[in-house]
């Protein structure tokens, strides 16, 4: 059957309502047919085929520990189909013990971590260059979207696989549902730090381009990856170069009161206390976003960032 969803004309679509209903775990409903059935390692009996080759599922909702008994060629365990046998070799890497297979992590609950064969390190040696999040902060009008611009232009002339996570970019989409009240920016600056996170483990440099007036909520991402994959840039411009910017209208409008909450007018910033790269104003001339690019870009040259 063909069909059309959103954007996308004829998607087909298996009509598979007929064979759900009459399917369970290790029992396919078919045709009889001739075929070499045994030979395939099928049993036929009458319209029923029954394999042995489906493996067991997992029902972690049903027991949070499963133990297995290491020298016992096969064994049945709680929350598995009674017509199926488990061999130890299906958990291998397992010792003789009782394993637990879930956790919880917040209000997510009997969740799992699977891990692949390939890992950080191997996409390192693809991309030959290291994972990590250059967090840019600074004040609104400070230039941080423009040098993250910059600094991405750079990484991709060298070869090197990079991506921006701009503050109102992200607002666009991940994080529409916030508001700039304090509760919503914090978590504002979680889900972004997670997804930070997610391209370093992918082996991608991550450019985190935001606001972040919370020093503690800096801290906390930072904390969340391993020692020197966060690098926190901070743009020490001063608020009344900023103001005189304001290339968005935000100060004029948050000096008029149409803006609430608004930071360096009436929420705080606090500074970075130990930033790994500061740019600021060189004799009260700012530098070129390419010449603050080039900044960083010595900082990931000489702590081997840019090679695997």
């Amino acid at each position: 059957m063909m069909t059309v969803v959103g954007n996308n004309a004829l998607i087909c679509r298996p009509q598979l309502a007929s064979c759900c209903a009459s399917m369970k775990l290790g029992v396919l409903k078919l045709q009889a047919c001739n075929c070499k059935a045994k030979s395939l390692g099928f049993n036929i009996t009458g319209t029923e085929v029954k394999t042995t080759f489906l493996a067991p599922v997992r029902k972690t909702e049903t027991s949070r520990i499963v133990h297995i008994n290491g020298k016992s060629g096969s064994s049945h365990q709680p929350g598995y189909n009674s017509n199926d046998e488990i061999s130890a070799n299906d958990f291998s890497g397992f010792p003789g013990k009782s394993i637990s297979l879930t956790s919880t992590n917040g209000n997510s609950t009997n969740i799992v971590w699977h891990k692949c064969s390939v890992e950080k390190s191997d996409r390192q040696e693809l991309l030959q260059q290291r994972g990590c999040v250059i967090w840019i902060t600074g004040l609104s009008g400070s230039g941080k979207s423009t040098v993250a611009c910059a600094l991405g232009r750079c990484l991709h002339a060298r070869g090197k696989l990079s991506y921006i996570l701009d503050g109102d970019n992200v607002r666009h989409g991940l994080n529409r549902d916030l508001s700039f009240a304090a509760e919503d920016r914090t978590e504002n600056i979680r889900r972004i730090g997670e997804v930070a996170k997610l391209f370093v483990d992918a082996g991608v440099i991550c450019i985190a381009s935001l606001i972040s007036p919370y020093r503690e909520e800096r801290d906390a991402c930072r904390a969340s990856l391993p020692e020197g994959d966060f690098i926190e840039v901070f743009m020490d411009v001063p608020l009344h170069v900023c103001e005189a910017r304001d290339s968005k209208g935000l100060y004029k409008l948050a000096r008029a009161g149409k803006i609430k909450g608004f930071t360096g007018i009436d929420d705080p910033y606090e500074p970075p206390l130990k930033a790994e790269i500061v740019l600021r104003q060189n004799q009260g001339l700012c530098d070129s976003p390419n010449d603050f690019a080039d900044v960083v870009i010595s900082y990931l040259d000489r702590n081997g960032y840019l090679k695997a």
